[in-house]
């Protein structure tokens, strides 16, 4: 991953305020409160608000990210919850995750480069259990006019770091969809997502 992209992260989560905010992501919440704590990992996880959450429910938390200033506010996080999680900073193929090692592996907002978007999930679903389930929201490719009208609700300014549903049915092609929509959502999550933007809402279990 390129030096800038890392530069980039380090540089937003290094200042005092959470970027997104202390509390889970609204349709994250929604989804693992439905579920039987067990393992879960956490890709681009941040300052940790998804994770924490995640670990105070009872879940055994896996986080990474390529921003050592948002695993140091994750680590923070935690710890002002009297909670752990196991959080690695790196790209996911130097992490050494094992085969089929989750119950849920859960992905909100990882936005990862064009390039390697469909890799990672591809990556991912190596460390999810059989009957494991994914947990998925992130901007779609009609968001790039919502954040032109309002930079407020962040999100990738280039329409191939976006998702389109056929590219979740395509990354994700073993798996019963549960729930996959794209839907226009109002977001209030700490500094950098505020406004009405255009996500893709995907619940998915690993059939094979």
């Amino acid at each position: 991953m390129e030096e800038s992209w890392t530069n980039r992260w380090n540089k937003r989560y290094s200042a005092k305020d959470f970027a997104y905010g202390k509390t889970p992501n609204s349709y994250f919440k929604e989804q693992i409160e439905q579920l039987n704590p067990g393992s879960i990992l956490l890709p681009a996880e941040g300052e940790g608000r998804n994770a924490v959450f995640a670990a105070k429910l009872g879940w055994e938390v896996s986080a990474f990210d390529i921003s050592i200033e948002g695993k140091m506010k994750a680590m923070e996080l935690a710890k002002s919850n009297n909670i752990s999680i196991d959080y690695k900073v790196g790209e996911l193929q130097e992490l050494k995750y094992a085969d089929e090692e989750f119950d849920v592996i859960a992905l909100i907002y990882a936005h990862f480069p064009a390039a390697i978007k469909s890799i990672y999930h591809q990556r991912l679903d190596r460390h999810l259990k059989m009957g494991g389930m994914i947990i998925f929201e992130a901007f779609s490719k009609n968001h790039i006019d919502y954040v032109s009208n309002n930079e407020a609700v962040g999100g990738p300014k280039d329409v191939e770091s976006l998702f389109s549903i056929d590219e979740i049915r395509s990354d994700f092609k073993n798996y019963e969809i549960i729930e996959l929509i794209e839907k226009e959502i109002e977001l209030n999550e700490g500094l950098y997502h505020n406004g009405t933007g255009s996500v893709i809402r995907f619940v998915g279990r690993k059939m094979h």
